[in-house]
């Protein structure tokens, strides 16, 4: 199924369908202080990038992804890329009250350039596609997941209002060449009502 490409723009971060054209400005996202992305994959050098932002490109061609570029309004600088993945639509059986748009989906894929971390920017990211998944397509579960060593992800999921699930133990290639095993997080529809209140008094507290 295809996607539809949107811009979601917030106070701080306008998140943009992404393109080749954003290359140059993620590559130079990606060139500064890279210490945080140990269990995160991030492209190095233009290539790479163009090669990241090609195979992102090729998932939500086959409905299977909706990629963004993060531009920060205040100065129109490319600091980072997210995207929606695992975009589900259940076998509901014709005529079902229960059918969205799309059923379930992940928020993730999502790095920043150093000095863009611990802003108001990622929260304001998250609120604006959270925003969008319940309220637009009318998802009935919205994933999170990380690495589970990645205690500083983990935590900054919990603090946008997503429960965690468990552990599933050694089930894809890590970052760093190990082999890793995944924290998941989730929020529910009956959830979101109290989870954008959270979210938009964390994002006036972080602005």
């Amino acid at each position: 199924m295809a996607l539809e490409a949107v811009t979601l723009t917030g106070q701080h971060v306008r998140l943009e369908p992404l393109s080749m054209d954003h290359a140059e400005g993620l590559a130079a996202a990606a060139a500064g202080p890279r210490d945080s992305y140990a269990f995160t994959f991030v492209p190095e050098g233009l290539e790479a990038t163009g090669q990241y932002i090609q195979a992102a490109l090729l998932d939500m061609a086959g409905g299977k992804a909706l990629p963004f570029a993060a531009v920060r309004v205040a100065d129109e600088r490319v600091i980072g890329t997210t995207r929606f993945g695992n975009i589900e639509h259940y076998p509901w059986p014709e005529g079902s009250p229960h059918q969205r748009a799309v059923d379930a989906c992940e928020v993730g894929w999502t790095w920043l350039a150093a000095e863009a971390q611990r802003t108001a920017i990622n929260t304001e990211q998250k609120l604006l596609m959270f925003t969008y998944a319940f309220e637009k397509w009318g998802v009935h579960r919205l994933q999170l997941r990380t690495d589970e060593r990645n205690w500083r992800s983990r935590n900054a999921i919990e603090r946008v209002g997503a429960k965690f699930e468990g552990v599933l133990r050694s089930n894809q290639p890590a970052s760093d060449g190990l082999v890793r095993s995944t924290a998941y997080f989730s929020i529910v529809a009956e959830e979101w009502p109290a989870t954008k209140t959270a979210l938009e008094a964390r994002l006036v507290a972080r602005s």
